[in-house]
């Protein structure tokens, strides 16, 4: 099974959508950092770290950079806090923010890779599953570039839902639009992966 219809089958949307029971948690958190309780922002930290990393290691590939874009990340969440609105919940609004800083680290042309070079690179020697390492690096590889090859707000949504597992409610006020037109925004997004990698396939 491809990690596409993966992600089909067993997604966040697949079923009724959900509410994160973390969002007062996070109210009182931000209140507590704005008032200078430097152990909010740790926990901040310690609730979010996880989904973020994750985000930004499915979205490159790399372990690594994936940790050093984390870090990144969170210098920017932190110096852009006073303008967060609350009008999503924090988590999302970060996740936001590690998107858009793996993006930034793509336009930087002294450090712009192919996606799946060094991920490549770093298959084992051949052994029994070896041949099978190949073919799920091979297939992520192409998942990824089909994903970045989506326009802006179809690549945001389909990584949120998938690789970020927010919720379809969660990504809608975020992007001040409803859960009707990001469930759309998926089924175009969806359409045009599954178009792009039978078309890969036949190359």
């Amino acid at each position: 099974m491809s990690p596409l219809t993966t992600a089909v089958s067993t997604g966040p949307w697949s079923g009724e959508m959900r509410e994160r029971p973390d969002g007062a948690r996070e109210g009182r958190l931000l209140a507590a950092l704005a008032a200078g309780d430097r152990t909010a922002a740790e926990e901040l930290v310690e609730r979010t770290y996880r989904g973020v990393f994750s985000l930004l290691r499915r979205l490159c590939g790399d372990a690594d950079l994936a940790a050093d874009l984390t870090q990144e990340t969170y210098r920017k969440a932190w110096a852009a806090l006073p303008a967060f609105d609350g009008r999503s919940q924090f988590s999302t609004w970060l996740f936001r923010i590690a998107y858009t800083t793996f993006l930034n680290h793509l336009r930087r042309p002294r450090r712009l890779v192919p996606l799946d070079e060094r991920h490549e690179s770093a298959v084992p020697d051949p052994a029994p599953a070896a041949d099978v390492e190949v073919d799920r690096i091979a297939e992520g590889g192409r998942l990824r570039r089909a994903v970045l090859a989506l326009p802006e707000e179809l690549r945001f949504t389909i990584t949120a839902l998938f690789w970020g597992d927010l919720p379809v409610k969660e990504i809608a006020r975020h992007e001040g639009v409803t859960a009707v037109a990001i469930r759309k925004r998926l089924k175009r997004a969806l359409e045009r992966l599954a178009l792009a990698l039978e078309e890969e396939d036949v190359r």
